[in-house]
This record gives C-alpha cells, structure tokens and sequence, in this order.
C-alpha cells in the first residue's frame, strides 16, 4: 500500500466537517425565545445537547442518525441493530449535558416502502426505548425516490435535569480523574473508512471475522451460527449508557456519597475520537495515561488499512465510548460505584494544566483541536 488509509481519503473530511458546521452556526440567528420563559435557549459549551428553559428544569435536545453503517446493514438485509445505533447516538449525547433522556422521535427515509424493513426497523426502535428507558412520541416516514437511494435513519431525543444542575465542563480542574466506559464495538462512527478497509482486503460482510471476535465489553447481536461474521461484528449495535449513567446522575443528585458538584464532565466518544474531550473546556488538558483496553477489530482495520495510529484515535472510539470526569476526592467511590454495574470500567486519566490538549499513553497520539 503506497500511501496509509485515512478518513478523509475515504470521503469523510474531520476538519473541513467542523469548519462547515462552524459557518452554519455562525449563519444562524438568535433565539426569538425571551430569556427566562419557556424554551428560551441556555448557554451551553460543548455542543453534546441543547439545553432550554422549562420552568424549574432544562429541557434537552440531541439529533443524529446511524450514518453509513446503514450501507452495511443494507447490504446484509439486517436491521435489528441500527435503531438502537440511532437512539444511542442521541441519548448518549444527551447524558453529557446531565440529563435523563425521556422521548425519542424518529425519521426514516426510503426510496419505497418496505414492510418487512420497517417492521425490522420497528422492533430494533423498541428495544432501543428499552435500553434507553425513553418513549417513542413519533416519527416520520418519507418515500423519497430520486433523492434517497437507500434507507437512512435518524432521530432527535428530549431529555430533562433540574434547573442549575447541568454538567458543563466549567467546574473543571487540574487533577481531576478520567473514569473510562468500554465500547461494545466500532459504535456509529467511521464507517466510512470501515467499508474503504474492507474493500481493500478484499473481504466480504459474510466471512468469519478475521480477528478474535470474543471480548467481555459486548454482548454481540448474532444472526448466524459459528464463529461470528465480519458484519456481525461491524454491525454491533452502539452502547446506550443510560444504563448506569443515569442512575449515577441520580445517586449524585440524592448526594449520599457524592453529589451531583463532583461530577465535572461527560463526554461521549464519537466521530473525532478523543478530541471531543477539547470540547469540555476551552483551556485545560487531558491525559490519557492508561486507556482502556483497545477491542481486536481496531487493531485488525489498522493492519489492514495501513491507518496510522494518530487517525484511528481520531476516528475511531478505540474501545472507550464515553469518559467522566470527576472530582480527585471522590474518583474511588465513583469509579467503585460504576464497576458495580458495568465491567470493564476503570480510571484512564486526568485533567491537566498544560495546554488546551489530549495526550496519551502512546507516543504522537495528541490532539489540540477538535
């Protein structure tokens, strides 16, 4: 391979992304809402969710969808794991800002209707609102031939916290402890530098992974018998956190161990990779000094792909789907609390004073913008 495998060679440009998102934002009027009433817009820094005015709570809102994983799904006739993609992109986001996701809507977009697709849409929607704890309020369905090719899914989720209560980032401090989530795969990010690897080692969704497939972080959605397939794995559907991130919230608000002040941060390891933590604090640091274990498909699409080790972190979740930062006092309570609910769980950092960065434990693995 003459030249190393790269999101943005595979169509998926990170920094020209966050450039256009920027002019959108900065194209965008105020809000009409007055400040104080209902639905009035709350500063939030970060971007996971967007918080407004509800009386005495925050309302929360997230949009996303599951993106080109769906090509694989497509491709192999299985949907039982793309709604949960589509909620958990959402609800995750939604968790950062410290709110309980309670609804979810979604859009489904076809070229032409497919009963039996929706009714598999249907059913993974379902156990989505179960993992998430959330109602399904509604949803749209669009034929839309001409313009849509194949099927796309997305969502927007609603969430609330009690007014005063939302995690920022601005409580943030040198020292305070990184406490790492595991992933449950490849999540819904990537996908588009997934299928380029793929096709270069000139592999097919139905082959045996050619990797160990086992690992405790996951728990794999299985449609065929035997070692489990290469789509198997690629199709795992995303980790919904709100099972125990959520019932942490709450310990935290009910304060008998810790309190909702010693949680300073969350956030959600998607598309950009560990440069979403730059997205917390416009000026302090984060170590990665021992990450959570990297899952064996990771390691196989970098071999493969010839993709150097700075572009899987900045792609790929690399095994950890979410980060909370807590305070350094309460770090073994709150780490001790977690481990209770999901394995794999362990502390992976610290914030720093150093420079508005992320470094890691491996050399030349180092962010200074998101």
């Amino acid at each position: 391979m003459s030249e190393p495998m790269d999101y943005a060679s595979a169509g998926v440009d990170i920094d020209l992304e966050g450039s256009a998102v920027a002019s959108l934002i900065g194209a965008l009027s105020k809000s009409v809402r007055a400040p104080g009433t209902p639905g009035a817009p709350v500063d939030l820094p970060g971007g996971f969710g967007g918080l407004i005015e509800f009386g005495d709570n925050l309302l929360a809102l997230a949009t996303d969808g599951v993106g080109s994983k769906l090509q694989i799904a497509t491709a192999l006739e299985q949907w039982g794991g793309v709604g949960i993609d589509c909620m958990a992109m959402n609800v995750n986001d939604l968790l950062c800002v410290g709110a309980e996701p309670i609804a979810f809507v979604d859009y489904v977009a076809v070229p032409k209707p497919d009963p039996a697709i929706h009714a598999a849409l249907g059913a993974s929607l379902a156990e989505a609102c179960r993992l998430a704890r959330v109602t399904l309020a509604g949803g749209e369905t669009a034929s839309l031939p001409g313009i849509v090719t194949e099927l796309d899914l997305s969502g927007t989720a609603l969430g609330w916290l009690p007014k005063g209560q939302a995690i920022t980032g601005e409580y943030l401090k040198e020292g305070d402890v990184l406490i790492g989530l595991p992933a449950s795969g490849i999540h819904s990010n990537g996908y588009s530098l997934v299928r380029k690897i793929i096709e270069h080692a000139g592999l097919a969704y139905t082959d045996t992974a050619p990797f160990d497939a086992e690992h405790p972080a996951r728990s794999l959605m299985r449609w065929t018998e035997g070692a489990p397939t290469l789509g198997e794995i690629l199709l795992n559907p995303t980790r919904i956190y709100c099972d125990p991130v959520v019932d942490l919230l709450n310990a935290a608000r009910e304060g008998e161990t810790f309190s909702i002040s010693d949680i300073h941060g969350i956030c959600h390891i998607t598309g950009g990779g560990l440069s979403n933590l730059l997205r917390l604090h416009p000026s302090l640091g984060w170590d990665i000094h021992t990450p959570l274990p990297v899952l064996p498909e990771f390691a196989w699409l970098q071999t493969a792909g010839g993709v150097e080790t700075r572009e899987m972190y900045r792609t790929f979740n690399m095994g950890m789907g979410m980060v909370v930062a807590v305070a350094a006092e309460h770090a073994e309570t709150i780490l001790s609390w977690l481990q209770e609910r999901m394995d794999g769980v362990a502390i992976v950092g610290h914030v720093d004073n150093q420079g508005h960065r992320v470094t890691h434990a491996i050399e030349g693995v180092e962010f200074s913008h998101y």
